[in-house]
């Protein structure tokens, strides 16, 4: 008998360590943060090349099905007009960017001077009026703090960037073997689709297999859209961003609007993050036309919002304005600018879920909720 009762608990043992690594887990998030970053860090090149595969895929999709295309002929465009745009960006948009960092950098002190002059003529100019108000003490007490912060703001943007260029060699790299590796990924995505389904119906029963296979096609659908829908709306912006401030005449026009292009990626937030530093780098040389680029950014977001991202993504993740706000927090707390860029579509996938799992309990408990 006490054989038996020692054989018994002892099969226990696999649940009781499993809920107690589980305990673990939820106990110290650091480490599941940190699990993920060593699990990148070792399959950095393989995530690229998944990315730059599953970017590629739907235009390689569409050349083959509106124009029967051969495979080799499809990837041959795609990749031929990929990487022309990539040539593009390194050979004509990266150094005028870089130039335009530098030219910052050496101006600062000069750009520091011409504001703190204005900001003193018109201290001057009003100064009765500040003195009948008895505002003058506050004013001059706060003037130096603010032109400190704004300038610790605008140098530690700078940095960032800089340091951001240094690393660039290590993740050209990264992008070169992962769009070498991306190639035989597309080539033989069918193979790789048709062994992951037999692993799918090898493992699980039919019908977890068949909600599974539906259950990825709903996430890839998702996924490809939005993160599509949201690189054309990024590109769009950035081009009329540049030719807007083209038109007014902005210094440093191509650098702000890599920034507006690249921080418009991220959803509600992503506007206003890249129109301040955009903002302060044109307050340096010149107050009134940083007046006019923050018209111009209000304008330019309203269009944006109102008219380009309703005709581009519509609704493609099905997610209320307090969720998607809560999946930019949760993400780029947890994961940085990728996390707030895939936290959106990450959550929608979340829900979809939860919808479904409610769903399959609901039909076998014969609870229908529509009535």
């Amino acid at each position: 008998m006490l054989r038996n009762f020692k054989i018994r608990h002892i099969s226990l043992l696999p649940i009781l360590l499993i809920s107690f690594i589980l305990f673990k887990l939820v106990n110290n998030s650091e480490i599941l943060v940190n699990a993920f970053h060593f699990f990148v860090s070792i399959f950095s090149y393989i995530i690229w090349a998944f990315g730059i595969a599953y970017l590629l895929n739907p235009l390689m999709v569409s050349l083959e099905t509106r124009f029967k295309l051969r495979r080799i002929t499809s990837m041959s465009l795609v990749y031929t007009l990929f990487l022309g745009l990539i040539l593009f960006i390194i050979i004509i948009i990266t150094p005028i960017v870089i130039n335009n960092i530098g030219d910052i950098l050496n101006n600062l002190p000069r750009y520091l001077s011409i504001s703190r002059t204005w900001l003193d003529n018109k201290i001057i100019s009003s100064s009765e009026l500040l003195t009948e108000y008895n505002l003058r003490p506050f004013v001059d007490n706060n003037i130096n703090t603010l032109n400190q912060h704004v300038t610790d703001f605008l140098r530690v943007l700078l940095d960032k960037l800089i340091s951001n260029a240094i690393s660039f060699t290590s993740t050209l790299l990264k992008f070169v073997f992962g769009t070498m590796i991306s190639i035989y990924m597309l080539k033989d995505k069918e193979v790789f689709i048709k062994n992951i389904k037999r692993f799918l119906y090898a493992f699980f029963s039919k019908g977890s297999a068949n909600w599974l296979v539906d259950f990825g096609s709903k996430v890839n659908v998702m996924f490809s859209r939005f993160l599509l829908g949201k690189a054309l709306d990024s590109l769009i912006i950035g081009a009329i961003c540049y030719l807007g401030l083209l038109w007014i005449g902005t210094p440093y026009a191509l650098l702000i609007s890599v920034i507006v292009a690249v921080t418009n990626m991220i959803p509600y937030f992503g506007p206003y993050i890249g129109a301040v530093p955009s903002i302060l780098i044109v307050l340096f040389h010149s107050p009134i036309k940083a007046l006019w680029v923050s018209i111009f950014f209000i304008i330019l977001q309203l269009f944006d919002g109102w008219i380009l991202v309703p005709k581009i993504l519509g609704d493609k993740v099905g997610l209320s304005p307090f969720w998607i706000i809560v999946a930019i927090l949760v993400g780029g707390g947890t994961f940085g600018v990728i996390g707030m860029v895939i936290g959106v579509p990450v959550v929608a996938v979340v829900k979809v879920l939860i919808g479904e799992i409610i769903e399959r309990r609901l039909v076998s408990k014969g609870i229908d909720m529509e009535e």
